[in-house]
């Protein structure tokens, strides 16, 4: 797997927190860098870390399944990305839906950048990722770089994003997601292209 290939995963993974991150943009009053960094810092950094533990779990049994890798990436990259998808044409955020249920319908009056929130908004962005690193490990790629390049590409979209939010409001955050599936669910049935002989590796 590739710099450019890992670098599309990484970016369709961060949809789900640009997503988010742009609905707690519409809710600052004015643009405020600080807090867009804090929420850069918590979704970058679980988006980090997931892979990790997913590689972690995948390479116990990476070389029992290393035949079946391909389907195995496809399958997850499809799921993923179909998710993503489904949620981007459903009325209301999977993640947002996460934090109002934990958090009362309440939450968006209260502080949107409170710990707490932005915690469980970070593990429920994050854990497609988790599932990426199962991938990583059956692939053979090199976790660090992979997670390394995750973190920061989805800390520096969900600034942004907060950015975005503010500014034009909630426009952005269903086409995001949408995108990041598309963007996913491609790259997965391209590896199995590639895999069974229908594209040039």
């Amino acid at each position: 797997m590739g710099l450019v290939e890992l670098l599309l995963i990484a970016i369709g993974l961060s949809m789900d927190a640009a997503a988010v991150s742009i609905s707690k943009g519409i809710q600052l009053k004015r643009f405020e860098a600080g807090k867009a960094a804090l929420v850069a810092a918590f979704f970058g950094g679980f988006q980090g870390l997931m892979p990790l533990i997913g590689w972690a779990a995948g390479v116990q049994f990476a070389s029992i399944v290393e035949t079946f890798a391909p389907w195995i990436a496809f399958v997850i990259l499809a799921v993923i990305g179909g998710k993503m998808i489904w949620e981007a044409r459903t009325e209301e955020n999977g993640a947002e839906e996460l934090a109002e249920r934990l958090e009362g319908h309440e939450a968006r009056a209260k502080d949107p950048f409170r710990l707490p929130e932005l915690l469980i908004l970070a593990v429920a962005t994050s854990i497609d990722a988790l599932a990426m690193g199962v991938t990583f490990a059956l692939l053979g790629v090199d976790i660090v770089f992979a997670a390394s390049l995750i973190a920061v590409t989805t800390a520096a979209i969900s600034f942004v994003a907060v950015y975005v939010g503010h500014r034009f409001g909630a426009r952005f955050e269903r086409p995001a997601e949408l995108v990041g599936g598309v963007i996913l669910v491609g790259l997965g049935l391209r590896m199995l292209l590639e895999a069974l002989g229908v594209l040039g590796g």
